[in-house]
């Protein structure tokens, strides 16, 4: 099988609430990892919560990366969701980990559209018949 994108499924802990309490340090933080992972940026917004929290998504031509974070528990909760095979997630875990500082974490990683490694052949449309 042969899956059309990965989703890394983060959870941090020990985070700094002061970074996470931040729309722009979360934005910067998940616009480096896209960069870092190769994706194509399309756009991204960002929202702050009342007291604290950040929640926001960057829309990457590959797929999105999407982050909620809870600055009162120094946790965030982060998806990387790429498909397609020049993007390195991974990669994007390691630049959103070091600069969210978090002292431990736990990753899922799912692999998302498991087709046959063949695709599919398609049969031509049927001519309607003349009258």
């Amino acid at each position: 099988m042969k899956a059309l994108g990965q989703h890394l499924i983060l959870e941090l802990y020990g985070c700094s609430a002061d970074t996470l309490s931040s729309v722009a340090d979360v934005q910067d933080a998940m616009i480096k990892g896209a960069t870092a992972a190769g994706a194509t940026i399309i756009d991204s917004i960002f929202h702050h919560f009342k007291p604290y929290g950040v929640s926001g998504v960057v829309v990457i031509a590959e797929s999105h990366f999407a982050i909620h974070t809870w600055p009162e528990h120094n946790f965030a909760s982060v998806d990387l969701f790429t498909c397609g095979e020049t993007t390195r997630p991974w990669e994007a875990f390691k630049v959103v980990k070091k600069l969210f500082k978090a002292t431990h974490f736990s990753v899922m990683k799912l692999e998302r559209g498991l087709l046959p490694k063949a695709p599919a052949k398609r049969r031509p449309a049927r001519k309607a018949a003349a009258r």
